[in-house]
């Protein structure tokens, strides 16, 4: 069973129908020992770094997240999810992350002719033998929307894309993975990167 980690952001139902199209069984939860119990979880979501971790604090996720990447669970962060991996970011200053990876959330820098916030289908290159990405096609295309990006340690980037700048697109760190693209908005791709991560 795979949790999905209910904190009130933004497009938890379409992680859930897609976890549950590959034939896997999905809970939208905040109950620690459901999280706790779960193969696998995914912490979704779309919205601002500041008003999540203050939902994640005031629901008492903070920890749960914390014992579940301690016990070696696979553990997928998309779009904000990825985002809030981290400590900090210039979307929201003084709000604390959650720190578990390594790196800085920034804003895209504005460019003429870019719209910000990013959104739209971008290539990827990925990192050899990166795990979330086994069995697609070199450079496959993903679904973005955002307006922060990842500048992650070198050794965790297990993917990019190039918006304005260089985005770290998805992170692999042991049982952490994490993806700034929306794998359930990105078609037969995304449905494969799910699937990889149902089948880790």
């Amino acid at each position: 069973m795979i949790a999905i980690i209910d904190y009130d952001a933004g497009n938890i139902k379409s992680v859930e129908k897609a976890v549950q199209y590959l034939g896997e069984e999905a809970v939208i939860t905040r109950d620690k020992d459901v999280i706790l119990q779960s193969d696998k979880v995914i912490l979704p979501g779309v919205g601002a770094f500041g008003e999540a971790m203050e939902k994640i604090n005031a629901y008492g996720l903070k920890n749960t997240i914390y014992d579940v990447v301690e016990k070696k669970t696979p553990f997928l962060g998309i779009c904000l999810g990825l985002q809030l991996l981290f400590k900090s970011s210039e979307e929201s200053p003084g709000a604390t992350g959650l720190g578990i990876l390594d790196g800085e959330i920034l804003r895209i820098p504005a460019q003429e002719g870019l719209k910000i916030p990013h959104m739209g289908w971008n290539s990827l290159k990925v990192k050899k033998g990166a795990k979330l990405f086994k069995g697609l096609e070199e450079e496959p295309y993903v679904y973005f929307v955002h307006s922060y990006y990842l500048k992650a340690a070198e050794d965790i980037v297990a993917a990019t894309t190039e918006y304005s700048t260089l985005i770290h697109a998805s992170v692999e760190k042991e049982n952490v993975f994490a993806c700034q693209f929306h794998p359930e908005k990105s078609s037969a791709v995304g449905l494969q990167i799910l699937k990889n991560f149902i089948e880790l």
